[in-house]
Protein backbone atom coordinates (compact mmCIF):
# COMPACT_ATOMS: atom_id res chain seq x y z
CA UNK A 1 0.00 0.00 0.00
CA UNK A 2 2.56 2.71 0.65
CA UNK A 3 3.55 2.24 -3.22
CA UNK A 4 -0.30 3.27 -3.90
CA UNK A 5 0.20 7.04 -4.99
CA UNK A 6 3.32 6.30 -7.82
CA UNK A 7 1.10 3.58 -8.85
CA UNK A 8 -1.60 5.44 -9.53
CA UNK A 9 -0.10 8.44 -11.12
CA UNK A 10 1.86 5.97 -13.27
CA UNK A 11 -1.68 4.30 -14.32
CA UNK A 12 -3.19 7.94 -15.39
CA UNK A 13 -0.44 8.91 -16.87
CA UNK A 14 -0.28 5.27 -18.99
CA UNK A 15 -4.32 6.09 -19.41
CA UNK A 16 -3.94 9.18 -21.09
CA UNK A 17 -0.74 8.03 -23.64
CA UNK A 18 -3.02 5.49 -24.65
CA UNK A 19 -5.84 7.23 -25.06
CA UNK A 20 -3.84 10.18 -27.42
CA UNK A 21 -2.42 7.27 -29.21
CA UNK A 22 -5.33 4.66 -29.92
CA UNK A 23 -7.35 8.15 -30.47
CA UNK A 24 -4.72 9.80 -32.97
CA UNK A 25 -4.53 6.35 -35.10
CA UNK A 26 -8.43 6.56 -35.21
CA UNK A 27 -8.77 3.24 -33.55
CA UNK A 28 -11.09 4.52 -30.63
CA UNK A 29 -13.29 7.03 -32.30
CA UNK A 30 -16.65 6.88 -33.74
CA UNK A 31 -19.85 9.26 -33.78
CA UNK A 32 -23.19 8.90 -31.90
CA UNK A 33 -25.56 8.28 -34.26
CA UNK A 34 -27.20 10.57 -35.99
CA UNK A 35 -24.28 13.14 -35.39
CA UNK A 36 -20.88 14.03 -37.45
CA UNK A 37 -18.03 16.85 -36.94
CA UNK A 38 -19.97 20.50 -36.55
CA UNK A 39 -22.92 19.09 -35.11
CA UNK A 40 -23.91 20.09 -31.46
CA UNK A 41 -23.82 16.93 -28.92
CA UNK A 42 -26.35 16.00 -26.84
CA UNK A 43 -24.16 17.65 -24.18
CA UNK A 44 -24.42 21.58 -25.91
CA UNK A 45 -20.71 21.21 -26.80
CA UNK A 46 -19.83 20.91 -31.00
CA UNK A 47 -19.03 17.63 -32.11
CA UNK A 48 -15.30 17.98 -33.33
CA UNK A 49 -13.00 15.94 -35.61
CA UNK A 50 -10.01 15.68 -33.46
CA UNK A 51 -8.67 13.45 -31.06
CA UNK A 52 -11.97 14.57 -28.47
CA UNK A 53 -15.33 14.61 -29.89
CA UNK A 54 -16.13 17.13 -27.26
CA UNK A 55 -12.89 18.48 -26.07
CA UNK A 56 -14.03 20.67 -23.22
CA UNK A 57 -16.73 18.10 -21.82
CA UNK A 58 -13.80 15.66 -22.08
CA UNK A 59 -10.35 17.44 -21.33
CA UNK A 60 -12.55 18.81 -17.85
CA UNK A 61 -12.54 15.23 -16.44
CA UNK A 62 -9.07 15.47 -15.64
CA UNK A 63 -10.56 17.29 -12.59
CA UNK A 64 -11.59 13.76 -11.17
CA UNK A 65 -8.19 12.09 -11.83
CA UNK A 66 -6.16 15.10 -10.16
CA UNK A 67 -8.55 14.96 -7.33
CA UNK A 68 -8.09 11.35 -6.88
CA UNK A 69 -4.20 11.27 -7.21
CA UNK A 70 -4.45 14.25 -4.55
CA UNK A 71 -6.41 11.59 -2.12
CA UNK A 72 -3.55 9.23 -3.00
CA UNK A 73 -0.76 11.94 -2.13
CA UNK A 74 -3.00 12.74 1.44
CA UNK A 75 -3.15 8.91 1.83
CA UNK A 76 0.51 8.00 1.44
CA UNK A 77 1.42 10.83 4.07
CA UNK A 78 -0.54 9.01 6.73
CA UNK A 79 0.63 6.34 8.66
CA UNK A 80 0.71 2.77 8.00
CA UNK A 81 -2.13 0.34 8.28
CA UNK A 82 -1.76 -1.13 11.84
CA UNK A 83 -1.09 2.61 13.26
CA UNK A 84 -4.26 4.38 11.32
CA UNK A 85 -6.70 5.75 13.57
CA UNK A 86 -9.43 5.89 10.92
CA UNK A 87 -9.71 4.14 7.77
CA UNK A 88 -8.88 6.84 5.60
CA UNK A 89 -6.06 8.71 7.51
CA UNK A 90 -3.66 6.68 5.33
CA UNK A 91 -3.56 3.91 2.71
CA UNK A 92 -5.28 0.38 2.57
CA UNK A 93 -7.78 -1.47 0.97
CA UNK A 94 -10.78 0.90 1.42
CA UNK A 95 -9.41 4.20 1.50
CA UNK A 96 -7.07 3.21 -1.66
CA UNK A 97 -10.80 1.57 -3.20
CA UNK A 98 -12.28 5.15 -2.92
CA UNK A 99 -9.54 6.60 -4.16
CA UNK A 100 -9.07 4.94 -7.02
CA UNK A 101 -13.13 5.00 -7.78
CA UNK A 102 -12.64 8.24 -7.87
CA UNK A 103 -9.37 8.62 -10.16
CA UNK A 104 -11.65 6.50 -12.75
CA UNK A 105 -14.36 8.71 -12.76
CA UNK A 106 -12.47 10.51 -14.81
CA UNK A 107 -11.12 8.25 -17.70
CA UNK A 108 -14.88 6.82 -17.78
CA UNK A 109 -16.15 10.07 -18.88
CA UNK A 110 -13.57 10.86 -21.01
CA UNK A 111 -14.42 7.81 -23.21
CA UNK A 112 -17.64 9.05 -23.46
CA UNK A 113 -17.47 12.34 -24.30
CA UNK A 114 -14.03 11.74 -26.36
CA UNK A 115 -14.45 8.82 -28.17
CA UNK A 116 -18.75 9.11 -28.55
CA UNK A 117 -18.52 5.64 -28.39
CA UNK A 118 -21.33 2.29 -26.82
CA UNK A 119 -18.63 1.29 -25.13
CA UNK A 120 -17.39 4.64 -23.93
CA UNK A 121 -20.88 4.83 -22.47
CA UNK A 122 -20.66 2.05 -20.84
CA UNK A 123 -17.57 2.97 -19.02
CA UNK A 124 -19.23 6.15 -18.41
CA UNK A 125 -22.15 4.38 -16.03
CA UNK A 126 -19.94 2.08 -14.67
CA UNK A 127 -17.10 4.56 -13.31
CA UNK A 128 -20.27 6.31 -11.96
CA UNK A 129 -21.59 3.49 -10.19
CA UNK A 130 -18.10 2.34 -8.58
CA UNK A 131 -17.74 5.54 -6.91
CA UNK A 132 -21.03 6.21 -5.92
CA UNK A 133 -21.95 2.51 -3.93
CA UNK A 134 -18.71 2.87 -2.02
CA UNK A 135 -20.27 5.44 0.45
CA UNK A 136 -23.49 4.01 1.34
CA UNK A 137 -21.68 0.24 1.29
CA UNK A 138 -19.43 1.42 3.67
CA UNK A 139 -22.10 2.86 6.20
CA UNK A 140 -23.74 -0.62 6.23
CA UNK A 141 -20.00 -1.85 6.35
CA UNK A 142 -19.88 -0.27 10.23
CA UNK A 143 -23.45 -0.53 11.21
CA UNK A 144 -23.67 -4.57 9.87
CA UNK A 145 -19.92 -5.03 11.78
CA UNK A 146 -18.69 -6.49 8.05
CA UNK A 147 -14.92 -7.10 7.77
CA UNK A 148 -12.92 -5.35 4.69
CA UNK A 149 -13.04 -8.68 3.13
CA UNK A 150 -16.83 -8.86 3.21
CA UNK A 151 -16.80 -5.13 1.62
CA UNK A 152 -15.02 -6.27 -0.83
CA UNK A 153 -16.53 -9.10 -2.13
CA UNK A 154 -20.03 -7.31 -2.01
CA UNK A 155 -18.56 -4.32 -3.83
CA UNK A 156 -16.97 -5.60 -6.42
CA UNK A 157 -19.92 -8.47 -6.69
CA UNK A 158 -21.94 -5.61 -7.26
CA UNK A 159 -19.79 -3.72 -9.66
CA UNK A 160 -19.13 -6.78 -11.58
CA UNK A 161 -23.39 -7.69 -12.07
CA UNK A 162 -23.75 -4.38 -12.99
CA UNK A 163 -21.50 -4.25 -15.62
CA UNK A 164 -22.81 -7.19 -16.84
CA UNK A 165 -26.28 -6.17 -16.97
CA UNK A 166 -25.61 -2.60 -18.23
CA UNK A 167 -23.77 -4.37 -21.72
CA UNK A 168 -26.38 -6.53 -22.14
CA UNK A 169 -29.59 -4.51 -21.23
CA UNK A 170 -28.69 -1.44 -21.69
CA UNK A 171 -29.59 2.03 -18.83
CA UNK A 172 -32.29 0.15 -17.14
CA UNK A 173 -30.66 -3.00 -16.32
CA UNK A 174 -33.25 -4.88 -17.79
CA UNK A 175 -35.56 -3.92 -15.01
CA UNK A 176 -36.54 -0.48 -15.03
CA UNK A 177 -33.54 0.51 -12.59
CA UNK A 178 -31.21 3.10 -12.28
CA UNK A 179 -28.59 1.77 -10.06
CA UNK A 180 -26.71 5.43 -9.81
CA UNK A 181 -29.96 7.41 -9.16
CA UNK A 182 -30.86 4.58 -6.40
CA UNK A 183 -27.36 4.79 -4.67
CA UNK A 184 -27.58 8.41 -4.20
CA UNK A 185 -30.77 7.73 -2.13
CA UNK A 186 -28.95 5.17 -0.71
CA UNK A 187 -26.24 7.18 0.96
CA UNK A 188 -28.76 9.68 2.41
CA UNK A 189 -31.02 7.44 3.66
CA UNK A 190 -27.58 5.04 5.37
CA UNK A 191 -25.76 8.68 6.32
CA UNK A 192 -29.07 9.65 7.76
CA UNK A 193 -29.19 6.04 10.26
CA UNK A 194 -25.76 6.68 10.68
CA UNK A 195 -25.84 9.76 12.52
CA UNK A 196 -29.23 9.44 13.86
CA UNK A 197 -29.57 5.03 14.60
CA UNK A 198 -32.00 3.81 17.15
CA UNK A 199 -34.35 0.90 16.86
CA UNK A 200 -37.02 2.99 15.82
CA UNK A 201 -35.02 5.51 13.09
CA UNK A 202 -34.01 2.16 12.08
CA UNK A 203 -36.96 0.94 10.25
CA UNK A 204 -38.25 4.36 9.47
CA UNK A 205 -35.04 5.22 7.67
CA UNK A 206 -36.28 4.33 4.13
CA UNK A 207 -38.82 7.14 4.45
CA UNK A 208 -35.88 9.58 3.71
CA UNK A 209 -35.43 8.24 0.17
CA UNK A 210 -38.99 9.65 -0.20
CA UNK A 211 -37.20 13.42 0.63
CA UNK A 212 -34.44 12.84 -1.81
CA UNK A 213 -36.91 12.09 -4.48
CA UNK A 214 -38.92 15.08 -3.85
CA UNK A 215 -35.48 16.89 -4.18
CA UNK A 216 -34.69 16.17 -7.11
CA UNK A 217 -38.55 16.67 -8.65
CA UNK A 218 -40.47 12.97 -7.84
CA UNK A 219 -43.11 13.58 -5.30
CA UNK A 220 -44.57 10.83 -3.77
CA UNK A 221 -47.86 11.33 -5.38
CA UNK A 222 -46.30 11.05 -8.59
CA UNK A 223 -44.71 7.62 -7.14
CA UNK A 224 -48.09 6.07 -5.95
CA UNK A 225 -49.57 6.64 -9.60
CA UNK A 226 -47.02 4.38 -11.14
CA UNK A 227 -45.85 1.68 -8.64
CA UNK A 228 -44.89 -0.46 -11.43
CA UNK A 229 -42.45 2.19 -12.59
CA UNK A 230 -41.29 2.68 -9.27
CA UNK A 231 -41.32 -0.21 -7.61
CA UNK A 232 -37.53 -0.19 -6.20
CA UNK A 233 -38.67 2.19 -3.81
CA UNK A 234 -38.73 -0.36 -1.65
CA UNK A 235 -34.98 -1.09 -2.09
CA UNK A 236 -35.18 2.18 0.18
CA UNK A 237 -35.14 -0.08 3.70
CA UNK A 238 -31.76 -1.81 2.36
CA UNK A 239 -29.84 0.04 4.54
CA UNK A 240 -32.29 -0.70 7.73
CA UNK A 241 -31.95 -4.52 6.90
CA UNK A 242 -28.53 -4.60 7.13
CA UNK A 243 -27.73 -2.21 9.91
CA UNK A 244 -28.95 -4.12 13.25
CA UNK A 245 -26.57 -2.27 15.37
CA UNK A 246 -25.39 1.57 15.85
CA UNK A 247 -22.18 2.64 14.20
CA UNK A 248 -19.12 2.51 16.85
CA UNK A 249 -17.65 5.61 15.18
CA UNK A 250 -18.61 8.97 14.73
CA UNK A 251 -18.17 12.10 11.56
CA UNK A 252 -17.46 15.72 11.93
CA UNK A 253 -20.48 16.93 8.75
CA UNK A 254 -19.19 20.60 9.09
CA UNK A 255 -17.78 21.85 6.71
CA UNK A 256 -16.67 19.11 4.13
CA UNK A 257 -19.99 16.47 4.01
CA UNK A 258 -22.00 19.87 3.69
CA UNK A 259 -19.55 21.09 1.19
CA UNK A 260 -19.71 18.22 -0.94
CA UNK A 261 -23.89 18.17 -1.10
CA UNK A 262 -23.86 21.72 -2.22
CA UNK A 263 -20.96 21.51 -4.58
CA UNK A 264 -23.40 18.41 -6.03
CA UNK A 265 -26.41 20.03 -5.55
CA UNK A 266 -24.93 22.79 -7.87
CA UNK A 267 -23.35 21.04 -10.61
CA UNK A 268 -26.34 19.21 -10.51
CA UNK A 269 -28.65 22.51 -11.22
CA UNK A 270 -26.11 23.35 -14.00
CA UNK A 271 -26.66 19.48 -15.31
CA UNK A 272 -30.52 19.84 -15.36
CA UNK A 273 -30.07 23.44 -17.22
CA UNK A 274 -27.33 22.68 -19.23
CA UNK A 275 -29.35 22.77 -22.69
CA UNK A 276 -30.75 26.28 -21.42
CA UNK A 277 -30.06 29.07 -23.77
CA UNK A 278 -28.45 31.43 -20.99
CA UNK A 279 -26.26 28.01 -20.60
CA UNK A 280 -25.40 26.23 -23.96
CA UNK A 281 -22.89 27.99 -26.19
CA UNK A 282 -21.72 24.99 -28.73
CA UNK A 283 -18.65 26.63 -29.32
CA UNK A 284 -16.85 27.99 -25.83
CA UNK A 285 -14.88 26.42 -24.32
CA UNK A 286 -16.69 27.11 -21.28
CA UNK A 287 -19.11 24.63 -21.31
CA UNK A 288 -21.90 23.70 -18.24
CA UNK A 289 -21.06 19.91 -18.44
CA UNK A 290 -17.67 20.86 -18.19
CA UNK A 291 -18.56 23.18 -14.86
CA UNK A 292 -20.42 19.82 -14.00
CA UNK A 293 -17.73 17.54 -13.82
CA UNK A 294 -15.09 20.14 -12.20
CA UNK A 295 -17.70 20.62 -9.21
CA UNK A 296 -18.33 17.04 -8.58
CA UNK A 297 -15.18 16.31 -8.92
CA UNK A 298 -14.59 18.57 -6.13
CA UNK A 299 -17.49 16.98 -4.12
CA UNK A 300 -15.38 13.92 -4.14
CA UNK A 301 -12.24 15.34 -2.24
CA UNK A 302 -14.98 17.35 0.12
CA UNK A 303 -16.25 13.27 1.20
CA UNK A 304 -12.80 12.18 1.37
CA UNK A 305 -11.95 14.62 3.96
CA UNK A 306 -15.37 14.11 5.50
CA UNK A 307 -14.15 10.67 5.45
CA UNK A 308 -11.42 11.43 7.54
CA UNK A 309 -13.12 12.64 10.20
CA UNK A 310 -13.94 9.54 12.16
CA UNK A 311 -13.19 8.92 15.36
CA UNK A 312 -14.16 6.16 17.90
CA UNK A 313 -17.52 7.08 19.70
CA UNK A 314 -16.07 7.01 23.78
CA UNK A 315 -18.72 4.26 24.65
CA UNK A 316 -19.50 2.01 21.52
CA UNK A 317 -22.66 -0.06 21.34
Amino acid sequence: MNRAFPIAVSLSALFLLAYFALASSGLILSFEPGLSAGDISRWCERVGDGIFREPSNALSNLGFMIAGLCMFKALSLGPTNHQQHNTFSGPNKLSVLYAGAAIYLGPGSMLMHGTHTEWGQWADNLSMVMYIIFPWLYNLKEMGRWNSERFLVIYFSIVGLYGYTRWVYGDDLGIGLDLFGLSIGLWIISEALFRFWSPVFRWASGLVGFVVLAMFGTLPSEILSSPNEYWWVALFWLPAVFSPRAPRIKRTYNPWFFLGIGSYITAFTIWLNQWSEMLCNPDSWLQPHAIWHLLSAFSTWCFFKFFRTEKQKEHNV
